[in-house]
């Protein structure tokens, strides 16, 4: 009996861990960050063009000084079917605008939240990712610095 309630005990904290918030940063934080910041209504074209050289390899870019890069999104959503291997799609959510993502770009999108440590679900042929209250920080200064900083993402448990 005590064995048995010992394994529930750090079965569930096990999984109220994967359940709380979470921080990622390095190569991850920056392809999330690049990733959403490409549908996001809010972001700039001037810093979804950096983010995208930042992500493609670039670390030395035109951007002004001290200026950090936010993005926002209240939900991601992705699945994958583990069936149909072709089928991969996404929804993010910016306030009220929700936008579709399919395809390749989808299944980056998801693998990318998995290489982050976003716990995946599964049902009837489907892996899913998802988060909420994603809030992501980019500060190019400190990536041309090469040292391993410079992007920081935190996340929430989807709702």
């Amino acid at each position: 009996m005590k064995r048995f309630f010992s394994t529930a005990i750090f079965f569930l904290a096990a999984n109220g861990a994967a359940l709380a918030a979470a921080t990622t940063d390095g190569s991850g934080a920056l392809s999330l960050a690049a990733l959403a910041s490409k549908y996001s209504p809010t972001v700039k074209p001037a810093a979804k063009a950096a983010l995208a050289k930042l992500a493609d390899g670039h670390a030395k870019i035109a951007f002004p000084k001290g200026k950090t890069i936010d993005v926002v999104v209240d939900a991601v959503s992705c699945r994958a079917s583990n069936v149909d291997i072709t089928q991969h799609a996404c929804e993010l959510t910016f306030g009220e605008k929700k936008v579709q993502v399919a395809g390749r770009l989808a299944h980056e999108i998801f693998a990318t939240l998995l290489e982050v440590g976003v716990p995946p679900d599964g049902a009837a042929g489907t892996i899913y990712a998802a988060v909420s209250a994603l809030d992501c920080t980019v500060d190019p200064d400190e990536i041309t610095q090469k040292a391993g900083g410079g992007a920081q993402c935190k996340y929430e448990p989807p709702k």
